[in-house]
């Protein structure tokens, strides 16, 4: 027996007269009494079955027992449609299937909902996963996503680098989210974790002479999920020796570019721009900046020292946005909302409406000088931040992004992919009071800033670099420390003692003094790359079983509670939730 001759989307007028075998899942019934039609589907698209009881009795009335979605298994002669019944809109549409013997392979429980049903209920779509799979949209967006993985792989192992895998039982490492642990049953009391990224693996790879590494990774991270965020997740792992930043760029951008060429899409302009952290934070306010419209923040600190109104002449930091539209008392009331979720304690405006004088309640305390260096076009709103520098960046970049988006500000047919660099090595920790990691405690220090390390933490740079597109974080990477004094020093400035650096990070500091050379990489977070390259906000749309917000799975029932038995097996008592 044979289950197929050819794909169902793959039948052609060339094929008239030939008889084929096809199998696939039921698209459509259409019963008419008499004949009776059936578009039989495949990963490939469509053929449509046509079943006359005067040439095939037999199968004809299996036919009329036939509903969506049962799996069929026919043999037939292809037959040109009547110039009439051609259908422009199907590759197969001058063709169908004259059947003759007609199986049902498996047939189909009434379902939760169509494959062609707008609107459907995620959690349900999620709990009937195989069936939401079968949706056309779902089959292009995992293939597609698939070609862009394998263009990946064959873009990294031409430039020679090898695919090593890394463990994913190991110990927790400083990443900057919560660790998922696994309890050891021959070792009661201990954990492994489950690794947020490969890091450390990854560059003992490198300093053992493995010099190109890559891995498409799954990595772990207990955090909140969002649309772009999920508790397990693939990366795109990349380690190198002797490296420049420039050539890790190149590598990213080769297998970026050929990611696009893979789905159909025209890869984006090399290289991509290059912009300091200290750049797009100064003009756009965030470091992952959409670059797909302008919208820059402006300097007005200098404009008003001596300013009679004080929140700007007592504000370390005073800045301003001009955005596009003279808007209403209403829309200015839902931007200061805006603002507020990003720190602010209100927001100050200047609206230049047409022909009229400015419209702002603060107008009245502003100087001759500052009412024209705030001058804008009509049909303009300049919106104002003051405070300290951090904070008044934050919500102007907050603002700045809302506004792109609620007036459609980006074009949409566009991409704009660029490289954050030279970020901060530390950042403050105004909670705990001390100096913490901006990427990980791994990252190298831009040359010549290696003393600034015990006298100026906070002026320190880093050799750390992102990939934005379209406002979007793909990832990070930096060139690493190889020194292991260097390394030391950067763990005392984050507060860990020579013991406790030792005790968490024993090996490598011994790695880093038996030859470890210059190296540095990057990590892509392939989920959300993939999300944006099919054109999805989603990541959910890219991945086959994904956890819904809540962090659980509606197909599996996951997470559950664990036997008493094997708890105790474990060495683990579960304490009651907290009131």
């Amino acid at each position: 027996m044979t289950w197929r001759d050819m794909m169902c989307g793959d039948v052609r007028p060339e094929h008239v007269g030939r008889r084929l075998t096809l199998s696939g899942w039921a698209n459509r019934c259409r019963d008419h009494g008499g004949l009776v039609f059936i578009d039989l589907r495949d990963r490939t698209g469509l053929c449509q079955l046509v079943v006359n009881p005067e040439h095939a009795p037999a199968a004809a009335e299996t036919a009329h027992g036939v509903r969506n979605e049962f799996v069929l298994r026919t043999e037939g002669e292809v037959v040109a449609r009547a110039p009439e019944l051609v259908n422009p809109n199907l590759p197969t549409g001058e063709i169908e299937l004259r059947v003759e013997t007609l199986e049902v392979v498996s047939s189909c429980l009434p379902l939760p909902f169509q494959l062609d049903e707008e609107g459907v209920d995620e959690t349900l779509r999620l709990r009937y996963r195989w069936i939401d799979l079968r949706r056309e949209h779902m089959q292009r967006n995992l293939r597609d996503a698939a070609a862009a993985v394998s263009a990946i792989r064959r873009a990294m192992e031409e430039l020679g680098f090898i695919d090593l895998w890394t463990p994913n039982l190991t110990r927790a490492t400083p990443e900057g989210a919560r660790d998922f642990v696994v309890p050891v049953r021959l070792q009661p009391g201990t954990f492994f974790a489950l690794p947020q990224s490969p890091q450390l693996f990854k560059q003992l790879l490198v300093i053992g002479g493995f010099d190109r590494y890559y891995q498409i990774a799954t990595c772990f991270r207990d955090e909140d999920l969002r649309a772009d965020r999920q508790f397990e997740f693939r990366q795109l792992d990349v380690e190198m020796a002797f490296p420049t930043q420039e050539r890790v760029f190149d590598v990213l951008e080769t297998a970026v570019s050929a990611a696009f060429e893979a789905v159909g899409r025209e890869p984006p302009a090399r290289p991509f721009p290059r912009h300091t952290w200290h750049d797009v934070m100064a003009r756009y306010g965030t470091d992952k900046p959409d670059l797909r419209f302008g919208l820059e923040i402006e300097e007005a600190t200098a404009v008003t020292r001596g300013s009679e109104f004080r929140v700007f002449a007592d504000a370390a930091a005073v800045r301003l946005l001009r955005a596009p539209r003279a808007f209403s008392r209403a829309e200015l009331g839902r931007l200061e909302d805006v603002a507020r979720e990003w720190g602010a304690k209100g927001l100050a405006y200047i609206v230049w409406a047409d022909g009229e004088e400015p419209r702002s309640p603060i107008a009245k305390f502003l100087s001759e000088a500052e009412l024209e260096a705030f001058r804008s076009e009509p049909g303009t709103t300049v919106l104002f931040a003051a405070g300290e520098p951090g904070a008044v960046a934050r919500v102007l970049g907050g603002l700045r992004t809302h506004l792109g988006r609620e007036l459609a500000l980006a074009g949409e047919d566009r991409d704009e992919l660029l490289w954050v660099t030279d970020f901060p090595l530390f950042e403050w920790d105004e909670e705990h009071q001390r100096w913490t990691f901006s990427h990980h405690p791994f990252t190298g220090l831009a040359p010549g800033h290696e003393e600034l390390i015990d006298t100026d933490p906070g002026a320190a740079l880093s050799q750390a670099y992102d990939l934005v597109w379209n406002g979007w974080e793909l990832g990070s990477g930096s060139i690493r420390i190889h020194q292991q004094e260097v390394q030391q020093r950067v763990f005392g400035a984050l507060g860990l003692s020579e013991d406790e650096a030792r005790e968490k990070f024993g090996f490598l500091l011994e790695a880093l003094q038996m030859g470890a050379p210059p190296h540095g990489g990057f990590a892509m977070g392939l989920d959300r790359f993939l999300a944006l390259l099919v054109g999805e906000p989603n990541i959910r749309e890219v991945i086959a079983f994904p956890k819904v917000s809540s962090g659980s799975d509606p197909l599996t029932g996951a997470p559950s509670e664990l036997p008493d038995a094997q708890l105790a097996e474990l060495g683990i008592r579960v304490l009651p939730p907290k009131p």
